[in-house]
């Protein structure tokens, strides 16, 4: 019993000792929405602020990570669609693997499992946007529709979700 013990703490610890906080990361609107954040992902791929990204735009491909009903909705301009569930490595077959490229989603998660593919795949200069699309407006940031005409919209996955998205600053859709 002794030795399980032992070893249960073990793989605790070591579980912990995995997803490392980074404890310099990008300044986010919403102290809550940070919190949230820092538990959810797990900092597997480096993140870039929405500053950061919107004061270098040109220096990244902009990949999307949403499913394309959101993508539809609203996205970071010049950002492509590459998806999540149905997210195949022909859809960036043509980036050069050492392009400076910046993935997103809602918020983060799905964004930075596409960017651990991508690592796999041997790309070495991916980025999570911390906070994602939902930061992105929150900070003031403008979106754009499929025919990139601004939009005061963006897709909030759903209902629960939405809470991460002031209300002042996009309106809700889910």
């Amino acid at each position: 019993m002794k030795l399980f013990s032992i070893f249960f703490s073990f793989l605790i610890l070591s579980n912990i000792a995995c997803t490392q906080v980074p404890d310099k990361r990008p300044h986010l609107e919403n102290q809550k929405f940070d919190e949230m954040l820092t538990q959810l992902i797990d900092f597997s791929v480096p993140v870039i602020g929405v500053q950061e990204l919107h004061a270098n735009q040109q220096e990244y491909i902009i990949l999307d990570a949403r499913e394309k009903k959101e993508y539809d909705v609203s996205h970071i301009q010049d950002a492509r669609f590459v998806g999540y569930k149905k997210f195949n490595k022909k859809k960036v077959k043509d980036i050069p693997k050492d392009a400076k490229i910046v993935l997103y989603c809602s918020v983060g998660y799905r964004s930075e499992k596409i960017g651990e593919k991508l690592r796999k795949m041997g790309y070495n200069n991916v980025y999570n946007l911390f906070g994602s699309i939902f930061e992105w407006v929150n900070q003031g940031y403008t979106v754009v529709d499929n025919q990139n005409h601004p939009v005061f919209k963006v897709h909030t996955y759903n209902k629960k979700w939405s809470q991460w998205v002031d209300e002042n600053k996009a309106l809700k859709i889910y």
